[in-house]
Formats: structure tokens, sequence, C-alpha cells
């Protein structure tokens, strides 16, 4: 695989702050806001460790938790440090996660002098008695008015979050979040299935009976839907979750996950990636903040990608998106002539460019696509 150590990085913010948490969340946040300013205290001790991580990023993304909480001084604050510790190229991606009800025309504006020019609304959905269920605290009214007021402001790049797969949800209901989100012309949709994490408030009210997840054939014809809805719409579909209204419209910062660009994460949780080595930061924001006021970086744990593991993790990533693999790469192992015969046969993939493209069918089963190709 290629490592791709001349483009220029991309540095991810994580704000770890909600006015409530939604019960399928289990990402690294919480409601502690009166905690903000050690946040940031301490985030901007984290960035002094990484003035020499890469020469330049060109994407930042500020997500969360809900950056949009912030206040305008402590968003500037955060933006105005960042400045003064990195060099950024002069078409740098920045991106702000917001929830549509944090939304102002005021807000907006002051997203635009500090340089931010892509949006990620939370929407998740447009249907009230869904975002109900997924204990969001918005309705479908604050959405379509945060939408409105952002293409009123200038913004010329808004991604959406979709959330599809609910318990008892039927394609019909799907559709109709997709046809209300298309009448804004997002850049960018990421329609994501429902994942009932393990420890969550979810998890809890599955097993004590109150839902029943769709079935997997049901998942499977959501997905499939989706993929054949949004592409008929005149959106890409360049990875499992992830659609653009044309190659300029990917998301740059994502990618660079995908497919191995050095990725500097700063904030409670929050991963990084360089020269084959993987290291994450502490989750808890006491345990963040308590490390950085001792001097130390904030790191809990490291990895080391073998050469092996790094060609594992180039197919398992690169076959969930519509790039595919390099054939170069898959020809490496021992199985890899048997495992494309019987991918291509079965219709799960196809071959151009010497790359293995994955159809719309192999990527309802993209995580388990590269197993076909282990020794």
């Amino acid at each position: 695989m290629t490592i791709h150590v001349d483009d220029a990085a991309g540095l991810y913010v994580h704000v770890p702050f909600c006015l409530r948490k939604c019960p399928y969340c289990d990402f690294a946040s919480g409601t502690e806001l009166a905690l903000v300013a050690d946040w940031l205290r301490a985030i901007k001790r984290e960035m002094g460790f990484y003035g020499d991580f890469a020469p330049r990023f060109d994407s930042l993304y500020l997500g969360g938790g809900t950056p949009s909480l912030l206040a305008a001084d402590e968003l500037a604050s955060l933006v105005e440090a960042l400045e003064d510790h990195f060099a950024f190229s002069p078409d740098t991606e920045i991106t702000l996660e917001v929830n549509p009800d944090d939304v102002t025309p005021q807000s907006l504006q002051h997203y635009r002098e500090l340089g931010i020019n892509r949006l990620s609304l939370g929407v998740q959905s447009f249907d009230d008695r869904e975002l109900a269920f997924l204990g969001r605290r918005h309705d479908s009214s604050r959405s379509r008015r945060a939408l409105a007021w952002a293409r009123e402001a200038g913004f010329a790049n808004l991604g959406l979050d979709l959330i599809y797969g609910l318990p008892g949800q039927i394609v019909e209901q799907w559709r109709r979040s997709l046809e209300t989100a298309l009448g804004f012309g997002p850049e960018h949709l990421s329609c994501y299935q429902l994942t009932i994490e393990a420890g969550t408030p979810l998890a809890r009210r599955q097993a004590e009976g109150q839902f029943q997840r769709l079935s997997e054939e049901a998942e499977r014809e959501f997905f499939l839907f989706t993929s054949r809805f949004l592409e008929e719409a005149g959106y890409l579909h360049y990875e499992i979750s992830n659609f653009a209204r044309g190659n300029e419209n990917r998301s740059r910062h994502n990618r660079k996950y995908w497919n191995h660009t050095p990725y500097l994460g700063l904030g409670p949780g929050a991963h990084s990636f360089r020269d084959g080595r993987r290291w994450w930061n502490h989750r808890s924001l006491k345990d963040y903040c308590q490390t950085l006021n001792a001097g130390e970086a904030p790191v809990a744990g490291e990895e080391i990608l073998t050469p092996e593991q790094t060609r594992l993790e180039a197919l398992y990533l690169g076959l969930r998106t519509r790039e595919g693999v390099d054939l170069n790469v898959l020809l490496k192992a021992q199985r890899g002539k048997i495992g494309l015969q019987e991918m291509v046969k079965a219709g799960l993939a196809k071959v151009r460019d010497n790359r293995l493209i994955p159809t719309r069918k192999g990527l309802v089963v993209a995580d388990r696509l590269a197993l076909g190709f282990m020794d």
C-alpha cells in the first residue's frame, strides 16, 4: 500500500460537551459544561506537544460532543490557538459539527468570520417521533430552519448526518427524511445505520425488551435502498456511510482515516496516526486534564502496526470505499488470487484500473470482505 506521507495531514479536535447525552451515543462526551474552561486550557497545552507533527494541515475537523455549544469567545480562542500552533494550507477544509438547536443567524456569521467553511449538521431525522426515540433535543422544524439559515449565511458546503434502521421504521419513512434532506441540496450526506452500543441507555432498553432491532435482512434492504436512492439523485456513494454531490464534495478529512494519511487528534478520546504508529488519549475528561496539568501528554495507549497489520488494515479500510484497493496489495497474500476470483464471481466486487472495487452488494458486507484475503 502507499502511505501518503507527502500529503498534508488532518487535524481533529474533540469537544467533549453536550447539553444532554443521546441514549445511543458512546462517544467520549458528557454534560459538565462548567469544565469547558478547564478543557480549553488543557487542549492548548496539548497543542504544545505536537508543533512538529506535520509541515502543514489541509483539514481541520471540530467534532464532539457538540462543538456548537461553545460560546463565541471560547470557539474563537480555540481556533486562534490552533492557528498559532500549526500551519494550515490556504484552502484548508474547516468543518464544524453543529446541533440544529444551537444555530442562529448570529452564530453562523461568527463561524464564517472564524474561517469555518463546512458545516456538519446532526439532523439524524426529519421525523419528530424518530427524533424523540433518539433522544435528540431538536425537532424537525429546527433542522429546517437551521439549514435555511446556513444557506442564507453563505455556507456552500453543508453535510447532514442521518440515522436509519430504527426499531419499527419502514423504508417509506426513511425515504421521506431523505427527500426532505435533498430539498436543501446538501453537498454531503452521512447515513448511518443505528447501532446499539453496549453500555448505552438504548442497549439497556433493548435488554429490557422495550424494543427489537430490525432483522439483518431489513437492515440490508435499508442499506441497498439508501445507496440506490441517493445515487439516482446524483450523489456518489464513496464510502459505506457517505455520499457526496460530486468528487469535490467528499470529506477531505475523513478520507485521511481511510488511506493512512497522517492525522492528529486533540482532546479526550482522540486518536492520532503517523508513520505506522497509532495512539489515543484518555477518554475521561478528568484524566485528560490532570495529565496535561502535570506537564505530560495525555496518551492512554498506542500500537505500532507491523507491515502485515498495515496491509490488512489497508484492505479492510479500502474495501469500505468505492476507490477499492490496489491489486498489488491484494496479491501479496497467498490467498490473494483465490480471494479475488471468489469475490468477483459472487458479484461482491469488480476489477477496474488495476483496483478491486466493491459493488453495492459488496458494500453491504464490507467489514467481512478483507477476510477473503487472509492466509
